[in-house]
Order: structure tokens, then sequence, then C-alpha cells
């Protein structure tokens, strides 16, 4: 399967300022990419790039095998959906989505046609006679949507589409997004700061940091085996615990870890199967990897008694939060939990799920 979009050593500078630094990017044709980063990490700026709205300083992007490095918006065969929607308020729906097919001299009779087709796929059939100020945010996105569809492009993108909308029509529509994704099997490109829409729209995501690619995977990948403490941190809610600890490796019985634990004796916790480590790391352990011992009794399991901080009831689950290594510490445990604040429980710690990184780079090391 060839690449529809290849990114090669790509800079971006505005002036002395250097937004984008050496990106290399490939997805082959159906891919779901997701650029993901803190604000003015340079994602935005990286898909201005791509679509053309932004000359870049160095390096190359192709589109399908054509080098797009200096055409023009219009000859990309993009079509880009806004955070802001941008319709145009005098004119209905319908004639918001089939405007640009107007201005490229398409045939009334395909216009029609492919209006019908996008309405029935994004469910607004009936609201093709209203103007955008007649409509809520999210069918406001669903007509945005609309007008992207209708160009059939060989890329799609999405510049954090979902912003402006509550929790609630967030979720639906990034639904919407991923069904839409799953029928038409169309190439995507999506900017979002929130990490929960990277893992759940992506097929591949692309981890920003100071215009420095981070990482580049699929959401398992990321989620599993981060590359550095910035993306243990960034991606997943709540994030890894990244907790300082102290290694002696011990031959055949690998890693012996000590983690500083208040006032109190420290954290002695065991991996046969480490790598060979530095005296000084950091480990990095999910929050759903600290359990409760009396309902983790797995012999692959560690268990201490550890005193609880904060008990955080969150619906399905319950967040426990505690001080290990000077860090604060969160378990994910069942709901109905008996953790109480300022008492002390059996946890365990599921060290066949652990990640380590380098205390002084940050770099993982297994």
């Amino acid at each position: 399967m060839s690449a529809i979009l290849e990114i090669n050593h790509l800079c971006k500078d505005f002036g002395a300022l250097n937004i984008l630094n050496d990106v290399n990017v490939s997805i082959d044709a159906g891919d779901f990419l997701v650029l993901v980063g803190p604000s003015g990490c340079g994602k935005s700026t990286l898909l201005n790039c791509i679509a053309g709205l932004e000359p870049i300083t160095s390096g190359s992007i192709a589109i399908d095998g054509r080098d797009m490095t200096h055409i023009s918006p219009k000859d990309r065969d993009i079509a880009m959906v806004f955070q802001s929607y941008a319709l145009y308020p005098t004119m209905s729906v319908a004639r918001n989505i089939t405007f640009g097919m107007k201005v490229r001299g398409v045939a009334k009779a395909v216009q029609m046609q492919k209006l019908a087709t996008v309405a029935k796929q994004l469910q607004i059939e009936n609201l093709l006679a209203r103007r955008p100020g007649q409509l809520s945010g999210g069918q406001r996105q669903r007509v945005a949507m609309g007008r992207a569809l209708v160009r059939e492009p060989k890329l799609f993108l999405f510049d954090e589409p979902l912003s402006n909308l509550d929790a609630k029509l967030r979720v639906e529509m990034r639904t919407e997004i991923k069904k839409l994704h799953q029928n038409l099997g169309a190439s995507m490109v999506y900017v979002t700061h929130d990490q929960i829409e990277a893992m759940t729209l992506a097929t591949k995501i692309v981890v920003l940091n100071g215009g420095v690619v981070q990482q580049i995977g699929t959401p398992a990948e990321i989620y599993t085996k981060p590359a550095n403490v910035f993306v243990a941190d960034f991606m997943g809610s709540p994030a890894m615990n990244l907790i300082p600890a102290h290694v002696k490796m011990d031959g055949k019985k690998g890693a012996s870890l000590t983690i500083k634990r208040g006032t109190g004796k420290p954290l002695i916790l065991h991996d046969k199967h480490a790598p060979k480590l530095p005296k000084k790391i950091i480990l990095g352990l999910r929050p759903e990897d600290i359990g409760d011992a009396k309902l983790r009794n797995s012999k692959k399991l560690q268990s201490s008694l550890c005193k609880v901080d904060v008990v955080e009831p969150a619906g399905a689950d319950t967040y426990v939060l505690l001080n290990l290594g000077g860090s604060t510490v969160t378990a994910r445990l069942e709901a109905e939990t008996k953790a109480a604040a300022g008492g002390a429980m059996e946890f365990a710690f599921n060290m066949a799920k652990a990640s380590y990184f380098d205390a002084e780079t940050g770099q993982r090391l297994n």
C-alpha cells in the first residue's frame, strides 16, 4: 500500500522562531492520523503546512506520491474542516454544501446527487433549507463536514473540529467522525489537544511538543510503551504515574526498586524481567496497574501497605491518591472500595506492566 501522505524533514520558522523541527511522518491510504500535543506545540501549524496555507521553511510534503511542497492549496486535492465551521451565514445548508462544487463547474445533477448522499450520511436531510444561524453547534459541524465530504478529496484535514462543543456533544460527534471514517475508508489528518480524542479516533498518533515529534505509533503503542516521560504524562487520563526510584541490579533476580514513602519504611518492588537499569530511574505505572490487593491476589502482583491521601469516587471507578517517591500516585480501584483518606490499605503493583525511564534524559529504557 502506497503512502497517501509523506512529510520529510519538515521545518517551519517564523523569523528567528522555530515552530516545527525535522518532522517526518508517513501514513497509508485509509489511515486516521491524529496530531496531538499541548497548546503551542506546532500541531495546527503542521496541519496548515499540509494544507498549503503556510509555506514551509525546508523539507517536503507529498500527497498520493505527488510533491505538494510548492503547490497551491486549491490544487492539493484536500478538504479542510475548521474549528470555526467557516459557513456562509446568508446561504442555506444545501447551498453551503454545494457552493464549492458550483464554483468548480460541477453539473447541477451531480451536485444534487452528492448533496443527497452526504446529507443522509450525516443525518441532516431535514436541515437543508435552514441557515447556519438556525443550527446548533453540532449541526453546524455536520454541515462543515458535509461540505468537505462532497469534495471526495484524497485527504481530509480537521483542525480541532470539536473544541467549540459541550462535553456531551463532543462525545457524540467523536462517534460520528469515527463511523464516518469506518464507512468511507477515507484518509484523515486530525488536530486536537485532547488525548482522549486522539486515543479513540486514531489509527496512528503523532505526539508533538515544542515543535518536535516525541513519538509516532498506534494508540496501543503510545499508551503501553510511551517513548519518554512527556508522552507518558500527556497520554492517558489519569496520566501514567511517574515515580522516582533507586535501582539495585542483582543477577538472575533482576532489579530491586526502592521508593521513598514519607517517614515510614521505603517501598521495595522487584522485577526479575527488568533490563539492566541505571541506579536512578523513573518508574512508570498506569493507574489501573495499581489496585486493591484483596481483589487482585494473583501471584504475579506484588503488594504493600500504603497510606491513602485522597479518595476520589468517579462512578464506575474510585481513584485513590498516594504519596510515593515524593510524587502523587493515582491508583484506579473498584467503585465499591473501602479506602478511606488517612487510612492504610494493601495495594497490588503489576510490575509486568512497568515502564522505565532514564531519570536524567526522560527517555524510555525498556
